[in-house]
């Protein structure tokens, strides 16, 4: 079995690292260079950039921060955020991004996620999907979760994998920030229908969760923000209780 990765993420704001509930109710949680070179320390598998406001305020990732962040680090690289061509996701993966996380953009135009993974490999492009609950199904929210678009994701995921991407970071709007667990139904329902590593995202407020949401829900990586950012729970403390309940993971943190 492949090693599970733990994803801290860096929900960013003008210029600095926030944390909201269900995608609102944003408040400071630090400057994003030094937390990020903190998680590269402390034994983050991955980390996970994402300038929440770009689509909405029709601007380009902040590309400056991107390269002082990752001349920061020595782990992967995923950057997301108001990023919509081709010749964009090149500039933030010379910027020294492993991956693109793209939402919005993709919804749009579908064609970009062939086309991207056609130019830079399916390995650096990550469909993100932002789903919330409606009645039996989840419905796919772009724009920094404040549009609805009528998509069904468990449609979308399958389109998006057929389409080129190499990875889903799957968030559930009901649990962002709630820190009330994983949405284990929805982590599973997208499993059976995928191939590609899924990314658990929204809920994560304790060890439990995280353990639950690989073993329960099949996810591949686990995505947090505020348990970190306010060291709520350390790496190497949920690292090795994944290990005791023999989950594959990077251990000992080195």
């Amino acid at each position: 079995m492949l090693t599970k990765r733990i994803i801290p993420c860096l929900d960013i704001k003008d210029g600095r690292t926030v944390k909201g509930v269900n995608f609102v109710g944003l408040r400071d949680a630090g400057d994003p260079v030094e937390l990020a070179r903190r998680y590269s320390h402390e034994g983050a598998d991955e980390l996970v950039f994402l300038d929440i406001t770009a689509t909405k305020e029709k601007r380009k990732t902040l590309i400056e921060l991107v390269t002082r962040i990752a001349r920061e680090i020595n782990i992967p690289f995923t950057v997301g955020g108001g990023i919509r061509t081709v010749d964009e996701i090149g500039d933030i993966l010379k910027a020294g991004a492993d991956k693109v996380s793209l939402n919005s953009a993709i919804v749009k135009n579908p064609q970009l996620i062939t086309e991207a993974s056609d130019r830079f490999g399916s390995q650096a492009i990550v469909a993100a999907v932002d789903a919330k609950r409606t009645g039996d199904s989840w419905e796919v929210f772009v724009k920094g979760g404040s549009e609805p678009t009528g998509i069904d994701a468990l449609e979308w995921v399958e389109k998006v994998e057929a389409l080129g991407a190499g990875e889903i970071l799957l968030t559930s709007m009901d649990r962002d920030g709630t820190k009330s667990g994983f949405d284990i139904e929805l982590l599973r329902q997208v499993n059976k229908r995928v191939s590609i590593p899924v990314i658990a995202s929204g809920g994560a407020g304790q060890v439990d969760h995280c353990i639950e949401a690989v073993s329960a829900g099949n996810a591949d990586a686990v995505l947090a923000a505020s348990i970190f950012h306010f060291r709520e729970i350390e790496i190497s403390d949920l690292k090795k209780e994944m290990h005791l309940a023999k989950i594959p993971v990077r251990y000992p943190v080195v």
